[in-house]
């Protein structure tokens, strides 16, 4: 029985970090496996040595898992690089390795989990699980109704267009919103977007869980039956989005969704008999049929007013070939004795 675990996890079920960030330290060269350079796809087995950044990583002991809810205040970063001014971790305190599941931009507040428990976090945050998170939004000018009904329809931002949400109006430049992804800087970007700038955001709920009283810049345990709703409300999600899905929600956030009203673009009208259009003649090629008596006709037509203006008595062109091939029998007729005027006159009188 194959015992063996991935890598990613393994650091990630010893408290380290999440599986993301272990992910990070693999690509980055910063993690070694049985002494040789650990590359993505690593698969640990127990008695395998695993160091980072110099230090040995040993798995964890069954041991409580921990779950904190924070009101983050404006300042603070999201990550778990120590190094980093004013990080989450340095501004928690927290006497084990906890890290912070999803993220909350540093100039917003308001509620984010942080947890050793590596198991649930890529459950939480997948975008394709519909898990809820609730936002009361300041914006700097008053809003109206088609405001709201933008935002809830969805924006084009970050070369795609955000999925439809819950958008409430709740003052003159206030409202709340629940979305179910979570891009960069989403709320601020959408609102740029319509021409607005974000001057507060507040994060107040995480699925089941909401920021109620809790002061800013403090931190709580989740209750038991908080961390219990928590479980049943990722029982059924998926860690990873399959590569299908993924496909499917490409190509439905670039196709233009269709009106249901029954009308046909003409550029997707069927092609047939009654509705095809004749492709044009190309130039310089005579049309045959009806095309091609119109052209003639035409032409008579012009040939018709240049005798016009010649004068009635103008003979056709095509008696000048005939005029042509007897000139010279006419030329020595006028030159002989019979073709004389002279002649010509004296026969008349006969």
């Amino acid at each position: 029985m194959d015992n063996s675990i991935s890598l990613n996890k393994f650091i990630s079920d010893t408290g380290y970090c999440s599986r993301r960030e272990a992910d990070k330290l693999i690509t980055s060269g910063r993690v070694f496996l049985n002494d040789r350079p650990a590359v993505l796809g690593n698969r640990y087995k127990p008695g395998d040595t695993v160091e980072v950044d110099g230090s040995l990583i040993t798995a964890a002991k069954k041991e409580k898992r921990v779950y904190l809810a924070l009101n983050k205040p404006p300042g603070i970063t999201t990550t778990t690089e120590l190094h980093i001014k004013d990080n989450i971790i340095s501004f928690v305190g927290y006497p084990k390795r906890i890290f912070p599941i999803g993220r909350l931009d540093k100039d917003s507040e308001g509620l984010i989990f942080l947890t050793n428990d590596g198991d649930i976090i890529n459950k939480i945050l997948r975008a394709g699980n519909n898990h809820e998170k609730e936002y009361i939004v300041r914006v700097n000018k008053p809003i109206d109704h088609a405001f709201v009904q933008q935002m809830s329809q969805g924006v084009p931002i970050l070369d795609t267009r955000t999925l439809p949400c819950k958008v409430q109006m709740m003052g003159r430049q206030t409202f709340r919103i629940t979305l179910t992804q979570g891009l960069n800087r989403q709320i601020r970007r959408m609102c740029e977007y319509l021409g607005y700038a974000v001057v507060g955001l507040q994060r107040v709920r995480i699925m089941n869980i909401r920021l109620d009283k809790l002061a800013l810049g403090k931190w709580r345990y989740l209750s038991d039956a908080e961390v219990s709703m928590l479980m049943e409300s990722v029982a059924d999600s998926t860690k990873t989005e399959s590569k299908s899905a993924a496909r499917r929600k490409k190509a439905a956030a670039q196709t233009p969704p269709h009106s249901n009203s029954g009308f046909t673009p003409k550029d997707k009208a069927p092609a047939n008999k009654h509705n095809a259009t004749k492709p044009a003649a190309k130039k310089g090629k005579p049309q045959t049929g009806k095309p091609a008596e119109k052209s003639w006709k035409s032409e008579n037509a012009v040939s018709r007013s240049t005798q016009d203006r010649q004068g009635k008595n103008a003979r056709p062109n095509k008696n000048m070939g005939k005029e042509k091939k007897n000139h010279e029998g006419r030329k020595e007729k006028r030159s002989g004795a019979e073709g004389s005027f002279k002649n010509y006159r004296s026969k008349g009188r006969r």
